[in-house]
């Protein structure tokens, strides 16, 4: 039955209640044809005048109390109707009073988050973003009958699955959309924890776990407990998130613990082998994976006086970032004219240093103080 389809309330059925979509564990909301219920709702669909009508849906409410799939219908209606005339905070109340009656209706839940979003209730949209997370994976979950095959079971799935799958995108692209725009460092986390319990492989997993690592780190909530919590939970999902394991190897390269360093090499090369820079179809965002991977275990491989080793993988950071990211770019180059100083090579450190200053930054100030010092040093030998 359409959200507004009045008219499909006359298909002839058997009873009067909830039934559940085929197979799907997904509550419909039935009134059969020739009730009381459905002769009343049909005069509600003739009026025209829109506070008249919402009077009506009221009262109907009121006159089938005892009737659940009569009054979450009804106030379904009455909050539709109430969003017509924009008042939305009474729309979301009536929509709640009916998703209470239908606790499992997906179209309620759908239209909800609509609701919220025209109100920009962020807090909201979540609410009815992990509500049609929790319906659409009850679909997937849901147990063969005793009576039907293996085969019959896997297709009633798979109409299952599709039946829904509008409705399901919208309440998991509803939910990433309030992480993209939270500005709130904490609603945001909270956004993400709650979105990750019920869309655990969603599409938007990478962008997710990115989100999560910034708003955890330094500027934000600098909560570094958390964030290799999240990190360590991302990859027990998902082994090849690439988000999650450059920036655990980005945070365990800058920790002081002796076993840090081995794991941000450990997560850096694993990145490395995701990304596949080399590849015939990697893309720019796996080139810089890959580049800010390499660039991780060039500066830990410093960390542990490998110098020789380190230049060579900051050689392969800067190929790969080069025209990629300005600021990663800046990154390698600094490291690797750090690595080039400390092996007197001031030629090399030179040329990496000069290029590095160019670009405006938090590394420009830092580059030029290095290359300074190496000028220094190349007068001193001549």
């Amino acid at each position: 039955m359409t959200r507004r389809g009045v008219a499909l309330l006359t298909v002839v059925l058997l009873w009067i209640g909830f039934a559940t979509k085929a197979g799907a564990q997904v509550d419909t909301i039935v009134i059969p044809a020739g009730t009381d219920e459905d002769k009343a709702l049909q005069a509600i669909s003739s009026e025209q005048d829109p506070q008249k009508k919402l009077a009506a849906y009221q009262d109907f409410v009121q006159k089938f109390s005892s009737n659940p799939a009569a009054v979450a219908y009804g106030n379904w209606q009455i909050s539709q109707a109430y969003q017509a005339t924009g008042d939305l905070q009474k729309a979301l109340d009536y929509g709640d009073k009916a998703l209470a009656g239908s606790p499992r209706n997906l179209d309620i839940v759908v239209s909800q988050a609509s609701l919220a979003q025209q109100a920009k209730d962020n807090s909201k949209i979540i609410e009815y973003a992990v509500r049609g997370g929790q319906l659409c994976e009850s679909v997937a979950k849901e147990s063969k009958p005793a009576d039907m095959t293996d085969e019959q079971f896997a297709q009633k799935l798979a109409e299952d699955k599709s039946g829904i799958k509008n409705s399901c995108d919208f309440v998991e692209t509803s939910g990433f959309n309030v992480i993209a725009t939270e500005n709130d460092p904490k609603s945001r986390m909270a956004a993400i924890e709650k979105f990750t319990a019920v869309f655990p492989n969603s599409k938007f997993s990478d962008q997710v776990s990115s989100y999560a690592m910034y708003t955890l780190g330094p500027g934000q909530l600098n909560d570094p407990a958390r964030l290799i919590s999240f990190g360590e939970k991302t990859l027990a999902a998902n082994p090849n998130s690439l988000p999650a394991l450059l920036l655990l190897g980005s945070y365990y390269v800058e920790d002081t613990k002796p076993s840090s360093v081995a794991k941000a090499v450990a997560y850096s090369q694993k990145a490395i082998e995701v990304a596949k820079p080399d590849a015939a179809d990697a893309d720019k965002s796996r080139k810089l994976s890959a580049g800010v991977a390499h660039s991780t275990i060039g500066y830990a491989y410093l960390k542990e006086d490998k110098t020789p080793a380190a230049i060579l993988e900051l050689k392969t950071a800067a190929t790969l970032l080069k025209g990629q990211d300005e600021q990663s770019y800046a990154v390698a180059l600094y490291r690797l004219g750090f690595a080039y100083a400390k092996l007197n090579k001031t030629a090399e450190a030179r040329d990496v240093l000069t290029e590095a200053v160019k670009i405006q930054g938090p590394l420009q100030s830092m580059s030029q103080d290095l290359l300074t010092k190496v000028n220094a040093a190349r007068a001193k030998g001549k």
